[in-house]
């Protein structure tokens, strides 16, 4: 029996207890007599007072400690007792063991100890690691947007709005926030559902955005950027066990951020595949096939979309988005669309859709019925602010009692970030026309999407130049997946080492060049098909040197295993 085990048995908050070999003693005052442990015996010496707090099955149990399911103490080098971890690799939850995330798996960890060793003088054949594994724009050298960080600045610091250095609107946008917030700071807890101006903005902008489709601010729920209404909703639909279990339908390639939450809930992921051939859109035939094959093991209940696409790049056309619709409706899936990139569209031809919009045009049939969640995000399109974490969600024709529940469980935890909050009403109420503001916030705005489309077209353009590498347009978001050719002899060392032949390829390109992209087997990919993902967020000199340098590496690569 444990000292803490014992302690927790008596009734005054001045005894103490201590463990002296095998010898255990016990003080509290004179009231009490002392107990003892010796060699193993359990026997104590227990006054009247404390009878009723060692029962006998406790106080002259020889039973074992480990046959009790306690934890056994074992007596260290130096004569300390310890004792055996509660959580271990075995008794920890096993869902947690089957989550993955590659855009910060075993390539970004090497990376870093990379960098680590540069800073230590360690020779390599390059002079700096350069990530172009995730879509982290400030990281990659984005400037943010001037008139977003002079009101958060206020926000966070109210004494700046006696000062003369910020617009008028500005201050009037700060004011605004803070008179919404507890005590005027944003150092305050929110709504759980997020400040009620704040919901009020996104649906304005929701209304505007969909040529006046309306918006009920009851609907909007402000999150921790996208993801973390991703996953709330996902916790809503998971359920059931066996051939009952919920079965969730994800693009591959995917944002890895499905696949995880997923596998922590225990929940069946169901693969439906992008078309390559077609430019990754999608196609209603392999929607039907997918969710065919998973009845039979499954209980599909939703279906993801991410668009603009990650990892693929790819803008859905209206027509595709009508589809995926009328699929859903008649299949009675719960749609999930994840939109954080709406702004990012690049190609000519191209446009943004929301899935709303679509829905609500295709008549009452869909859009009394067909229920949605679509989600956005402060960390991408021009904003690029991911540290702020800042997102909403809204939600379309559900259940009135599943809400009631929603609402439930976004309040365990109390609220999003209310820096972010505020940072999404920014980007939702920007400055007007005739507002101070207005024309340099319209000059950065346009400049920052304007670089990403000419990055995009380049990064497409050189890469199609390697032989070996296929890359479809860069249409939208923030990243391009080429279809890389590995010769044969790659695939069978890479399997001897036991990795996948992509992910022995982005190792290699990482240390020789210092370049950090990541694998497509981290996002999905169809058998015998291999690709990497990269952004096109760097610098467009860096930029120019990461094309180079795979394209060079692949080159050598190449004949290397030829």
């Amino acid at each position: 029996m444990s000292a803490s085990r014992i302690g927790q048995m008596l009734p005054s908050r001045s005894v103490s207890v201590l463990n002296r070999g095998n010898v255990w003693f016990f003080g509290g005052g004179a009231q009490y007599a002392a107990g003892y442990l010796v060699s193993g015996v359990r026997s104590m010496l227990i006054p009247s007072q404390l009878s009723p707090f060692f029962p006998q099955s406790i106080a002259l149990s020889g039973v074992s400690e480990r046959r009790r399911g306690l934890a056994q103490e074992k007596m260290t080098e130096n004569g300390v007792f310890s004792r055996d971890k509660v959580l271990t690799i075995d008794t920890m939850n096993p869902t947690v063991k089957n989550v993955e995330y590659a855009v910060r798996g075993p390539i970004v960890q090497r990376a870093m100890q990379i960098e680590k060793e540069l800073r230590e003088g360690v020779k390599k054949p390059f002079t700096e690691v350069i990530k172009a594994n995730i879509g982290d724009a400030h990281a990659m050298g984005q400037q943010p947007i001037t008139f977003f960080r002079q009101v958060l600045a206020l926000c966070s610091y109210p004494e700046l709005l006696n000062e003369n250095m910020f617009p008028e609107d500005a201050k009037n946008r700060a004011r605004r926030i803070l008179q919404a917030c507890g005590g005027g700071s944003v150092g305050a807890y929110s709504a759980s559902q997020g400040i009620d101006c704040v919901r009020q903005d996104v649906a304005r902008y929701i209304e505007r955005r969909d040529g006046g489709v309306p918006c009920d601010p009851d609907n909007v729920y402000l999150t921790t950027g996208a993801s973390d209404g991703i996953v709330t909703m996902l916790k809503l639909l998971v359920c059931g066990e066996g051939a009952s279990r919920t079965g969730v339908m994800i693009s591959i390639p995917q944002y890895p951020l499905y696949s995880a939450a997923l596998a922590e809930l225990g929940a069946v992921q169901v693969n439906y595949y992008l078309n390559e051939e077609k430019c990754w859109s999608m196609d209603l035939s392999e929607l039907e096939r997918s969710l065919a094959e998973a009845r039979k093991h499954c209980n599909p209940k939703a279906l993801c979309i991410i668009n603009p696409g990650n990892p693929t790049g790819q803008v859905q056309s209206r027509q595709c988005i009508e589809d995926v619709i009328r699929f859903a409706a008649k299949e009675r899936l719960f749609l999930m669309a994840d939109e954080v990139y709406q702004d990012n569209v690049y190609a000519e031809g191209c446009q943004f859709h929301s899935f709303k919009k679509v829905l609500f045009e295709l008549g009452p049939e869909y859009s009394d019925n067909v229920e949605l969640a679509s989600f956005h995000s402060t960390s991408k399109c021009y904003m690029g602010e991911c540290g702020f974490r800042g997102g909403y969600m809204e939600v379309i024709n559900m259940d009135p009692e599943v809400q009631a529940q929603l609402s439930k469980l976004v309040s365990v935890r109390l609220c999003p970030p209310v820096p972010g909050q505020a940072l999404m009403d920014l980007v939702v109420n920007s400055p007007q026309p005739g507002e101070p503001s207005h024309t340099t916030f319209m000059k950065e705005r346009t400049a920052t999407l304007s670089l990403l489309a000419e990055k995009a077209k380049l990064t497409e353009q050189i890469l199609n130049t390697v032989p070996g590498i296929t890359c479809n347009p860069v249409q939208g978001a923030m990243y391009s997946f080429p279809n890389i050719s590995l010769p044969e002899k790659s695939i069978k060392e890479a399997k001897a080492l036991g990795q996948a032949p992509d992910m022995f390829y982005c190792m290699k390109l990482l240390e020789e060049t210092g370049i950090c992209l990541v694998p497509g087997s981290g996002f999905g990919q169809k058998d015998g098909t291999y690709h990497f993902r990269m952004t096109i967020l760097p610098p467009t000199d860096k930029l120019k040197i990461l094309l180079a340098k795979v394209k060079e590496f692949h080159q050598k690569f190449t004949q290397q295993y030829s």
